[in-house]
């Protein structure tokens, strides 16, 4: 596995062009390893975020089981006159050295773009439908019922006893996102939250998703492997479920 990380240089119409759908952004990142499936159902797990630190710095996180060549993606949205051999314009380092080194007990600081969702029935009798949260607070619900399952558990906050849950955990919710697209043929199915229209192929598309950012214990060393190379939740195609960890500020 390998981790990379692509700097966006947000004033070429390129880059404006691929941030503006993430259908597109998908597909650009996807054509930076040669030889995959063409097959969707038969690729490997490509995980993919969008990281905003502010108008104009905006980088790509991506996770794949081979090493990236982003050379078309640079000359279309990044920072070509500045690539040398030695720094191509993208960064790609080895990931199992330090999935290896994950242990129980560990803390760590964390960034989650996710599509948080949960099933509802409006009616007895009719079947469930799955929904986006919208809210902060149910967003940071649907990430505690997340936990066990991948392997971590949220630390503390400033007020542990807090009645309110995002004051209690540390963790913000921030960054949501309402993105709505049309379906290309060949693309991936869409999650069924938060769509409208039929479904069918070239249909109208809206996602939900927001950004979690905070500080984590390990539970599970070999869950939370598993959720950093395989992603969480739904919407990964459109830039959802990536999990990364950093060291504590």
């Amino acid at each position: 596995m390998y981790l990379t990380r692509f700097r966006v240089n947000t004033a070429r119409a390129g880059a404006r062009y691929l941030l503006s759908s993430p259908q597109r952004l998908h597909a650009a990142l996807l054509a930076g390893f040669p030889g995959l499936p063409v097959d969707p159902e038969a690729r490997p797990r490509i995980l993919w975020r969008l990281d905003h630190g502010d108008r104009t710095d905006v980088q790509v996180y991506l996770v794949g089981p081979d090493r990236p060549d982003l050379t078309a993606l640079v000359e279309q949205a990044g920072w070509p006159t500045l690539a040398t051999p030695e720094a191509p314009g993208w960064e790609t380092r080895h990931y199992q050295p330090f999935l290896r080194r994950l242990a129980k007990g560990d803390r760590w600081s964390f960034r989650l773009a996710a599509n948080p969702v949960h099933s509802i029935r409006r009616k007895d009798g009719e079947p469930t439908k799955r929904t986006a949260h919208v809210s902060p607070r149910h967003q940071l619900g649907w990430l505690l019922k997340q936990q066990e399952k991948h392997g971590f558990e949220l630390l503390p906050g400033a007020a542990p006893d807090a009645e309110d849950p995002l004051h209690r955990y540390a963790v913000v919710v921030h960054g949501r996102r309402d993105l709505s697209f049309r379906k290309r043929p060949g693309d991936p199915a869409p999650p069924p939250a938060g769509r409208k229209g039929s479904g069918s192929r070239g249909g109208p598309v809206t996602l939900v998703t927001t950004v979690f950012s905070g500080r984590l214990e390990i539970t599970d060393p070999a869950a939370l492997r598993h959720a950093l190379t395989q992603g969480i939740g739904r919407g990964k195609a459109y830039g959802c479920g990536l999990l990364t960890l950093a060291p504590q500020e």
